[in-house]
């Protein structure tokens, strides 16, 4: 089921986005270098700024972006929607949110999946495990 992420040598290439580098920390040690043994490694670019996400995203070449919903002044959520609206294939997406009950609004935003603050390592990892496993299946 999973062969195309074991069989890939090639890190998957992480975007974490946030205006705090406290939660941007958070989210790298939650996740580690590798968070699930059925994937390859990660590596990671932190932005803290929307225009810093876009300019990565131009480039193509982001498997997965964890978006700080409660990032100022631009939200993780407004950026997820922008995202799907407007870059062609663009990567699955994962926005934090400021508590459980604000899963609608992911919904909103049109992301693949959302964690609630604080972060739980074992959670954040199950979650991008799913994203990435359900985004990478073939065709």
């Amino acid at each position: 089921m999973y062969d195309s992420i074991v069989n890939d040598d090639k890190p998957l290439r992480i975007l974490v986005y946030s205006d705090d580098r406290n939660t941007r920390a958070t989210v790298l040690d939650a996740l580690g270098p590798t968070p699930h043994p059925d994937l390859p490694r990660f590596e990671y670019t932190e932005c803290a700024t929307e225009p810093a996400v876009i300019a990565r995203l131009d480039d193509g070449d982001v498997d997965l972006a964890i978006l700080d919903g409660e990032a100022t002044p631009t939200g993780g959520m407004g950026i997820a929607r922008q995202i799907k609206d407007e870059i062609f294939n663009g990567p699955p997406v994962i926005v934090l949110i400021g508590r459980a009950q604000d899963a609608w609004l992911a919904t909103w935003s049109r992301a693949e999946a959302a964690v609630a603050h604080p972060i739980d390592s074992f959670r954040l990892a199950e979650v991008v495990f799913d994203v990435l496993s359900t985004s990478r299946q073939p065709s």
